[in-house]
């Protein structure tokens, strides 16, 4: 891959997600080591960006860049000078001072990410600008599904829930469609705009309708922090329409997976029982992720295989 930044899935070609994905699966084997590190990216130095709150997404780039023998410099605005008022320009320019390699950045502000690539010289990573895109989390997924599966082309992928707010929802979109998925979205008309017809998707708003045959339910998380309006009457409510229940469940075929981007909020989008049933591959998806972002951060910086 001769890309020097990842933006985006939207931009990327079949070939580079496919190049992606099978380098994934050459170091999905080293977190399985002993000793799980390699110095592929020795001398090399990783700064994760975050301005937004982060559990898996920080902790697995951080294993990720470590397992590669990168240094890994670790940013927190609430405990940094963005709080006096520094810009975000100013941020990353003090930062390429001390000579980094590659930025990981998760910023409110959608285009953020693109943002820095007009002004600094190192590699840009998006971990999630707004509501765009968040590409190494449908790297994961895709990767989830392809080793659970054994291909992508054909599958029925249903996204259910908030997709309006969701920048999982968008790169989930991009990948699986590119890959020769059948993409369908569900969820409350309000949460699925007009303008999402214009995507290589199908809509229904209907959830038990668009389960029938589903090889692959990728359930969402509602995100109320970003919700200013009136999106549904009740959670009571959206949680009869569109929780996915063992009941529901049953409508997809018998060897479908359930995903989610976490966090979960159990009771809601997806029952306990589904959740921690057989079918449920989310911790997986955890796992594949640290393999994903390193291969995402060799190949962006031209590590050894």
């Amino acid at each position: 891959m001769e890309r020097k930044h990842l933006l985006s899935i939207e931009e990327l070609s079949r070939g580079e997600i496919e190049e992606i994905l099978e380098t994934s699966r050459g170091f999905i084997e080293i977190s399985k080591r002993p000793i799980k590190k390699v110095p592929v990216l020795r001398g090399k130095t990783v700064v994760n960006l975050f301005f937004e709150p982060s559990t898996r997404t920080r902790s697995s780039f951080e294993i990720a860049a470590k397992r590669l023998s990168a240094d890994v410099m670790n940013f927190s605005s609430s405990v940094s000078s963005v709080r006096k008022g520094e810009t975000l320009k100013d941020t990353v320019l003090n930062l390429e001072a001390m000579k980094t390699d590659l930025i990981i950045i998760r910023h409110p502000a959608s285009g953020a990410a693109k943002f820095l690539t007009t002004f600094c010289s190192s590699s840009v990573v998006n971990a999630g600008d707004g509501t765009h895109e968040h590409p190494t989390q449908a790297l994961l997924d895709g990767m989830t599904v392809l080793e659970n599966k054994g291909r992508l082309d054909g599958m029925k992928i249903v996204i259910v829930g908030d997709i309006l707010h969701s920048r999982v929802a968008r790169s989930d979109i991009f990948l699986f469609s590119k890959m020769g998925s059948k993409v369908v979205l569900s969820g409350p008309p309000p949460l699925i705009p007009p303008y999402f017809s214009e995507l290589p998707v199908e809509v229904d708003y209907n959830l038990d309708r668009a389960l029938e045959g589903a090889d692959v339910v990728i359930m969402l998380r509602l995100q109320l922090e970003r919700m200013h309006g009136g999106f549904f009457p009740t959670v009571r409510e959206y949680r009869e329409k569109y929780q996915l229940t063992p009941e529901r469940l049953n409508r997809t075929k018998p060897d479908a997976i359930v995903m989610h981007p976490g966090p979960i909020n159990r009771g809601i989008e997806l029952a306990a029982e589904v959740a921690d049933s057989g079918r449920s591959v989310i911790l997986e998806q955890v796992e594949k992720g640290v393999a994903v972002r390193m291969a995402v951060l060799s190949l962006l910086l031209g590590g050894e295989k």
